[in-house]
């Protein structure tokens, strides 16, 4: 007989907890407890028998209410599985969610999207690219506007560095980012923490551009598990928009990998902008689910409308 069961953040046994992630076929950095940690106070879970499946619920509480939030730089979460995921099984995870959470919104992965009556998902994109083949033939997919970016950039002589310092690439990703979102310093020292953990499992990479005169025009950081490597934290300078800095970086991260077992994951997007960007490498379309409940006391159910 199947069992889910709503476990504390201290009960949760997180060997076995890690390796259901490390065994899931659609497991993401994201699930990992080290990860969890780090980018939520508080998180809680829901176990299916012993831990053969797993969804962790990233909470938080205000005016005395507790919800569900998506932690930043967890771009999706939701149930991960040694086995096939049914329909059967998100529902079954999605009604054990306790009642003293009133509202939900979090982002699942791509395989719970099912159409549960219940429980009106939204659609959100991510884009994938497979390194699966040589440089040559993935290069060739590129649209004809990327080509051109990049030979401006070889054009104009820039410097690609590899392993470079997580701080430069933070500073300058302060500014990108709170262009976009309200990130905050107790975010990007979150996943400070998270890099360090990765790098010291062999599990992050850094890469830079620099002009001629070393100044750092592109950057980012890359996690990766369960053969995908994750964009995950990026830092653009405006003087690199004109040289096609930003372009040159991603290729030049598929041409150190193409012709391994991997994908690169964009982390999508839903800023047309960057949607059309992440395209241009020839990336394909994922998409998983988001899921927004509102279950709060009528007085307070209007302001989350």
């Amino acid at each position: 007989m199947q069992q889910i069961r709503y476990i504390q953040q201290t009960e949760i046994d997180k060997n076995k907890w890690d390796d259901c992630i490390e065994l899931s076929p659609n497991g993401l950095i994201y699930g990992y407890s080290w990860y969890l940690d780090a980018m939520a106070d508080q998180w809680d879970a829901l176990v299916l028998n012993d831990y053969e499946a797993v969804m962790p619920l990233t909470w938080n509480k205000k005016y005395g209410i507790h919800y569900l939030f998506q932690p930043y730089f967890c771009a999706s979460l939701g149930i991960f599985s040694k086995n096939k995921i049914e329909s059967v099984t998100v529902e079954s995870f999605l009604k054990t969610i306790p009642d003293k959470f009133k509202y939900y919104d979090i982002y699942l992965n791509k395989d719970n999207l099912f159409s549960i009556q219940a429980y009106p998902f939204t659609i959100r994109i991510n884009y994938m690219l497979s390194l699966n083949n040589n440089y040559e033939a993935i290069s060739n997919d590129y649209r004809s506007n990327l080509k051109r970016n990049i030979k401006k950039a070889e054009t104009g002589k820039l410097i690609v560095k590899d392993g470079i310092g997580l701080d430069e690439i933070l500073s300058l990703a302060k500014e990108t980012m709170q262009r976009v979102s309200s990130i905050t310093e107790e975010q990007l020292n979150r996943f400070k923490k998270v890099f360090d953990i990765a790098e010291k499992k062999q599990k992050a990479e850094t890469i830079g551009i620099y002009s001629a005169s070393n100044q750092l025009l592109a950057s980012a950081a890359f996690l990766y598990s369960h053969h995908r490597w994750y964009y995950i934290l990026v830092g653009n300078h405006p003087n690199g928009k004109t040289l096609g800095a930003s372009h040159y970086l991603i290729d030049r991260f598929i041409f150190n990998h193409a012709e391994t077992d991997t994908l690169l994951d964009f982390e999508g997007s839903e800023i047309r902008n960057l949607a059309f960007f992440y395209n241009s490498y020839g990336a394909y379309e994922e998409r998983y689910p988001a899921l927004r409940m509102n279950r709060l006391p009528k007085l307070l159910r209007w302001m989350k409308e």
